[in-house]
């Protein structure tokens, strides 16, 4: 089983930072992806940005430039260094690992999990 710890939410005012972390713990065989969804309130859940296990990012368009996916693989940490923040970026932030874990039979599983979310609030 993975677990994820989320820190770093927060009230901000427009044009501000705020730094995300989300670090997985447990019997994990290996990360594959790490990444970032929000959810706004009356909207679906999005993703952010994702970073892969060689480090290749992706980004949704509303936030290249403004926002930074990065990893620790060490620390099984992600970060998400958010600038220029607008209130159209307020949403709880979800962290999102896909992992592999030992099944105990000699091989491994795929695995998704989700953290418990972190809100994030951009004032005008």
């Amino acid at each position: 089983q993975v677990q994820l710890v989320e820190s770093g939410g927060g009230l901000v005012k427009t044009g501000g930072s705020l730094r995300l972390s989300c670090t997985a713990s447990g019997n994990i065989f290996s990360i594959d992806a790490m990444a970032w969804y929000r959810q706004a309130p009356g909207k679906q859940r999005e993703l952010v940005a994702r970073i892969f296990s060689e480090r290749r990012e992706t980004y949704a368009d509303f936030v290249k430039g403004r926002f930074t996916i990065s990893r620790d693989s060490a620390l099984r940490t992600v970060f998400l260094q958010m600038n220029s923040l607008e209130p159209e970026d307020t949403a709880v932030y979800y962290c999102n690992v896909e992992s592999r874990v030992p099944t105990g039979l000699g091989d491994s599983r795929y695995v998704i999990s989700w953290g418990q979310g972190i809100q994030v609030t951009v004032a005008s």
